[in-house]
């Protein structure tokens, strides 16, 4: 699925946000690009899973994962139908309730030796997709690739196994206190899942 195309399925779907927004990361950006909305619709989950698990296949020298875990909330949707394309179980991590910590409940449980690709929605940091790996390695899992929809870092990101992601881009993020939108008096707006 080209870039182009990509982006064009935010634009239609009212995903790709413009004006003062607060990451996941805690950095402010003047562009969002909400993945629920684009996610919502199913023909393009599907096809969004399918077009990133074919990137990454190559990735993984000729050894399908056992499993894609994804960091609640945003990346449960796309993980799944990586999962599906794979033909693997697809988990989620989430916060333990009161902590910061990232944690499976739910009953999944990751067997030590088992291979895992990490999908996330969006990239901005690697934050999420970092303490995910974390907790998969922790449980004696091999944690092969990651990938996103997007990546807001422009591929800058070292996560320390090969990722990709459908398209790389590059926009402009703040820290707040030298914010020019918090400077301009733009209403600021935290859209994601995580509201810490």
């Amino acid at each position: 699925m080209p870039k182009d195309f990509v982006l064009d399925l935010f634009e239609s779907t009212g995903a790709y946000l413009r004006g003062h927004f607060r990451l996941t990361s805690g950095l402010h950006s003047g562009e969002y690009l909400q993945c629920a909305l684009v996610l919502a619709v199913p023909h393009y989950a599907e096809q969004l899973g399918r077009d990133l698990a074919s990137k990454l296949r190559p990735l993984f020298n000729g050894r399908n994962p056992d499993l894609v875990v994804s960091p609640a909330l945003g990346g449960i949707i796309i993980g799944h139908e990586v999962a599906r394309a794979f033909g693997v179980r697809a988990f989620f991590a989430e916060r333990e309730p009161g902590s910061n910590e990232m944690t499976l409940r739910r009953g999944f449980v990751v067997q030590p030796g088992e291979h895992a690709v990490v999908i996330e929605d969006v990239v901005t940091t690697g934050g999420s997709t970092k303490e995910v790996m974390t907790l998969l390695e922790k449980a004696g899992a091999t944690v092969m690739a990651a990938g996103s929809i997007i990546d807001r870092s422009g591929g800058a990101i070292d996560l320390g196994v090969p990722r990709t992601a459908l398209v790389q881009m590059n926009p402009k993020t703040y820290d707040p206190a030298e914010c020019p939108l918090c400077r301009a008096g733009i209403p600021l707006s935290k859209p994601g899942s995580r509201q810490a």
